[in-house]
């Protein structure tokens, strides 16, 4: 392996394959055979409609054809795909034919996944394993059909596929596949680094107090209830994309809720848990630090649909916590899921709740795994080419980082949400729902509520976030206020004023559907954030001067933030 292969010579090679039947029997490329597919669907309570499938099978004969003539012609084909724009695929005819093949054999069989007739949520489960599949399959993601990892071999005398074995090893030990530098950062040294102190903890969350930024702040506080199916800390990167150092720095007291990461002892907790002694005595320590009997709260995910089951309950009780209500990216209507939906029916969840409902954990490698598939060569083929195949190193990136710091939930928690949300949408019905034993419903809370979602968001699609509208305030819809951001589900979020990236889109007009509300919308360039921040501040109170120290007598300090729960790692 000291020197480079010699080129085919494409005359050679086009007068040796002149009959395609030598060239298909050469290649064993033989034209698809749909029917083993077909069959198996059948079982599935699918089926394609012959005439679709006549025409897709001549489509492809006709594509098939046209890709043979080229490289008769000793022509390499045009591969339009990132995942093929090295130079060596250009560089060898047999290379970019392979290419090429591969391309139009994935567009056959991604049709076919679309001519399927079946019921909506089959055919998303049956378009979605073909593209697992289709993805898997490329030729850039096998060592001995990818030019550009053969080559880098050569080059470096083979050391590229040492390192790439050696990388392979340290992420089996692992558990995941490392898509950062993980050794460039560390939880409260490079990230997650916004002064402040923990003021409160249980065995669920440490609630962290930051430290004021401005001289005076506004006399309501902020409190931040992010996912707990993550860690808080994608709200506190980096001080340049920090939305905690942001409220602080627009004179907000900004308290968050950073969440355990449980282990086998807390594989007892419930939904309830999470509400009661979670997001409520959340509240409840809030109000009594700042001495205000209505604050600011801001939900994110499933931090979302926690907080607003929480205010659920406390108003359908006759309490009137907070002033405003913020929710990013957040599900209350669970009637689109999204890509999310294909691992969502009554026999998954049965079986989730037979091993863990009654106790244990769900393991936050599974959640990794589980949103890596969403996007598979971007999140996972990416780095087996760039990390095993190729052997580099993985470059340092502080919110890839942050996405493989996996969490644990609760067994039971984590069962009772996927049932009752996912697969009954209970929550958007009054009074189907109970938190703590009693009927909760979601139109009682009484607040001025600002809903932001994110365009290309593949876990809580848009239109879903603008359906929290209508369930929201329902005699008074204009307390409501959307805003669509660009992007999707973390980096919509994730997008601060001094970036100047990305827009946002914004509407005054009421609207009773997503479709209407976006007509209507006029699109912004740059950050939502300033939109937010003119809306919290509208309902955060007077100015006071700002606490001088964090917590107070029934609350002292406990440790400086970000506290020790954050940096507990899953198993």
């Amino acid at each position: 392996m000291n020197s480079i292969p010699p080129q085919v010579d494409p005359a050679a090679w086009a007068a040796r394959f002149a009959n395609p039947a030598a060239w298909q029997d050469w290649l064993k490329l033989q034209p698809l055979d749909p029917q083993p597919l077909a069959a198996s669907m059948k079982q599935l309570g699918a089926t394609i409609d012959p005439a679709a499938m006549t025409a897709l099978q001549a489509d492809y004969v006709q594509q098939l054809t046209a890709l043979w003539q080229e490289m008769l012609s000793a022509k390499a084909p045009a591969v339009a795909d990132r995942r093929f724009k090295g130079p060596e695929w250009q560089a060898s005819p047999l290379h970019a034919f392979n290419a090429a093949a591969y391309l139009l054999n994935a567009r056959f069989l991604l049709a076919m996944a679309d001519a399927v007739q079946a019921e909506p949520r089959a055919k998303q489960k049956i378009r979605f394993a073909v593209q697992q599949v289709v993805d898997a399959m490329s030729p850039a993601n096998f060592l001995a059909t990818n030019p550009e990892v053969l080559q880098k071999i050569i080059d470096t005398k083979g050391e590229s596929l040492v390192k790439g074995m050696h990388h392979m090893l340290e992420d089996l030990q692992k558990g995941h596949i490392s898509q950062s530098d993980e050794s460039a950062f560390e939880v409260g040294r490079n990230v997650a680094t916004t002064e402040g102190a923990v003021v409160f903890e249980n065995a669920l969350f440490q609630l962290i107090q930051y430290k004021p930024l401005t001289k005076k702040v506004y006399e309501r506080p902020l409190l931040l209830v992010p996912p707990c199916i993550n860690k808080y800390y994608i709200l506190d990167l980096q001080p340049e994309n920090s939305l905690v150092r942001y409220a602080v720095e627009q004179g907000h007291t900004v308290f968050l809720v950073s969440w355990c990461n449980p282990d086998a002892s807390l594989g007892h907790l419930s939904w309830d848990d999470y509400v009661l002694d979670g997001v409520v005595k959340a509240i409840g320590v809030v109000s009594e630090i700042s001495g205000q009997e209505q604050i600011n709260a801001l939900g994110f995910c499933v931090g979302g649909t926690i907080l607003a089951s929480a205010l659920a309950l406390l108003y359908g009780r006759g309490e009137n916590p907070v002033a405003s209500l913020t929710l990013l990216t957040t599900l209350l209507d669970f009637s689109d899921t999204g890509v999310i939906d294909v691992f969502i029916d009554e026999a998954q969840v049965a079986m989730r709740e037979q091993s863990i409902g009654k106790g244990g954990l769900m393991p936050g490698r599974d959640f990794t795994a589980t949103f890596s598939s969403l996007r598979p060569n971007d999140l996972v083929w990416n780095y087996v080419k760039s990390n095993y195949l190729k052997g580099e190193e993985p470059p340092p990136f502080d919110l890839l980082y942050w996405n493989a710091d996996a969490t644990n939930l609760p067994g039971p928690m984590f069962c009772w949400y996927l049932r009752n949300m996912y697969l009954e949408n209970r929550l958007r019905e009054p009074g189907k729902t109970t938190v703590a034993g009693e009927p909760v419903d979601l139109g009682v809370i009484d607040a001025p509520t600002f809903v932001y979602g994110s365009r290309e968001d593949h876990i809580v699609p848009w239109n879903s976030a603008f359906a929290s509208t209508t369930l929201l305030n329902p005699a008074n819809p204009e307390r409501n206020r959307f805003v669509l951001g660009a992007s999707g589900h973390i980096a919509g979020v994730i997008n601060p004023p001094a970036k100047k990236k990305r827009s946002y889109w914004s509407s005054d007009q009421p609207a009773s559907s997503p479709q209407e509300w976006l007509g209507a919308a006029t699109e912004h360039p740059g950050s939502w954030w300033p939109e937010w921040s003119a809306f919290l501040s509208g309902h955060a109170g007077n100015q006071v001067n700002a606490p001088r120290k964090s917590g107070n007598a029934h609350y002292p300090v406990i440790e400086p933030a970000p506290g020790r729960y954050v940096k507990v790692k899953a198993d």
